[in-house]
């Protein structure tokens, strides 16, 4: 609208940042550009539009409106030059209120910030003050109902003490009569264990000596009876010795004539070799069977002459059967084993 005013009311609030100055800055930037664009493109040989100028009339310091190069201007470049420079400056002007008007905001946005930072800080301090007031309460009625309860607790050990000591004192009294009726019951029964300790002895005493008689009299009688007894032994023994002498002197005088038998058939069977000697001696042992049979023959002294001793040897095996006693005492007595000497001079 062109050659006209628009009044408008102070807010306080600048006029170049208002809502209605920066849409129709918008648009004019947005016609400007456009126009451009479309100048720019159109051949040469196309007539220019005509020119159209708009403006409008604020509090704020005016600007320049675009200007569409005239038809019937001779200089036309010059004029899209000088075109091109304002809307530069324009959108550089543009660019700083819009730089400065968001560097206002960025400060009002920490200065609220900053205020709301305050404002939360002094929430925290107020309730961490009524948190410590809360706590000082409750320590304080923690305090209070802990006296209480230490009253309470020290008038109930008191109650407790006092019972206690009565209870002690019935014990005692209790545990002296039950002492004192203990020791009347000792007594009684002392004196009754004495009395039955006292008949016990007398008793065990009496026994005693009607068991040392008893044993006395055993004993005697043990004694009569051993001596029989020793005499009885002694006459058996005696007996029996005689019988043993007896037996025995039948068994050597018996066992001499088998011995004598024996000596007899074995000088006849033994021929002593040339080189024998009166000094050889050989000893055999003898082992014979009950049936006179030889069992075996051990050479346990040899002569030192190897002829010698062979000689006795075979002398030994040479007989089917030794004269020996029917008797089985005086056989395993005298000639189960026996020994025997081989020497020139006598055969024993």
């Amino acid at each position: 609208m062109t050659g006209q005013e628009r009044e408008h009311t102070t807010t306080g609030v600048p006029p170049w940042k208002s809502p209605v100055a920066l849409s129709v800055a918008l648009h004019l930037l947005i016609a400007g550009v456009a126009l451009a664009s479309w100048s720019w493109s159109s051949p040469v040989h196309e007539p220019p539009p005509s020119s159209i100028s708009a403006r409008l009339i604020t509090q704020q310091k005016p600007e320049p409106s675009p200007i569409t190069e005239p038809v019937d201007q001779p200089d036309q470049e010059q004029e899209r030059k000088e075109l091109e420079k304002q809307r530069q400056a324009e959108a550089q002007k543009r660019q700083k209120e819009e730089e400065a008007r968001k560097a206002e905001d960025q400060k009002k946005r920490e200065e609220a910030k900053r205020k709301a930072e305050e404002q939360e800080r002094k929430r925290e301090q107020a309730k961490a003050e009524e948190l410590k007031e809360k706590k000082a309460r409750e320590a304080e009625e923690a305090a209070r109902q802990k006296a209480e309860a230490e009253a309470k607790e020290r008038e109930r050990r008191k109650a407790e003490a006092e019972a206690e000591k009565k209870r002690q004192q019935e014990a005692k009294r209790k545990a002296e009569e039950e002492k004192r009726r203990q020791e009347e019951q000792r007594k009684r029964e002392e004196a009754e264990r004495k009395k039955q300790e006292e008949q016990a002895r007398k008793e065990a005493e009496r026994k005693r000596m009607e068991a040392e008689r008893r044993l006395q009299e055993q004993q005697l009688e043990a004694q009569a009876e051993q001596a029989r007894k020793a005499r009885a032994d002694e006459e058996l023994r005696r007996e029996r010795a005689a019988a043993a002498k007896a037996r025995e002197s039948q068994m050597l005088s018996e066992s001499q004539k088998y011995q004598a038998l024996i000596r007899e058939r074995l000088s006849q069977a033994w021929y002593p070799p040339s080189s024998a000697t009166e000094d050889m001696t050989a000893r055999l042992q003898i082992t014979l069977l009950p049936t006179g049979e030889l069992a075996s023959v051990k050479l346990v002294a040899s002569s030192g002459n190897t002829a010698f001793d062979n000689s006795a040897l075979s002398a030994v095996r040479s007989l089917n059967r030794y004269p020996v006693p029917s008797e089985r005492d005086t056989f395993e007595t005298y000639f189960r084993q026996f020994t025997i000497e081989f020497n020139p001079r006598r055969l024993r």
